[in-house]
């Protein structure tokens, strides 16, 4: 089994930042895509940012200039700094992870629980 545990969100002004952390645990081999997703109240979840195993990224045009996509393969954790925060970032950001497991030996597609972020004007 493998666990996404997310943190990071809160409540910030318009113009702020926050930085968002997702932790992938359990019987992990390797970890493939990363990848963060958000959901905003009566809309579809949208994918925000991802990022390969070999640090290849690619952003929603909505967060490029603002968000910024990292990961630490050692600790198995993937990081969303956002900055320039704006209302309509207000969401529920979850983690993703494409995650080769050693016992059983499969690849499988994780979520996190999510963490709300939400921008006041």
């Amino acid at each position: 089994q493998v666990q996404l545990v997310e943190s990071g969100g809160g409540l910030v002004q318009a113009g702020g930042s926050l930085r968002l952390s997702c932790a992938a645990s359990g019987s992990i081999f390797s970890i493939n895509a990363m990848t963060w997703y958000r959901q905003a109240p009566g809309k579809e979840r949208e994918l925000v940012a991802g990022i390969t195993s070999g640090g290849r990224t690619n952003y929603a045009d909505s967060v490029k200039g603002r968000f910024t996509i990292s990961r630490d393969n050692a600790k198995n954790t993937v990081y969303l700094q956002m900055n320039s925060l704006k209302p309509e970032d207000t969401a529920v950001y979850y983690c993703n992870a494409v995650v080769r497991t050693a016992n059983p030996w499969a690849t499988g597609d994780y979520w996190g629980q999510g963490t709300q972020v939400s921008v006041s004007s």
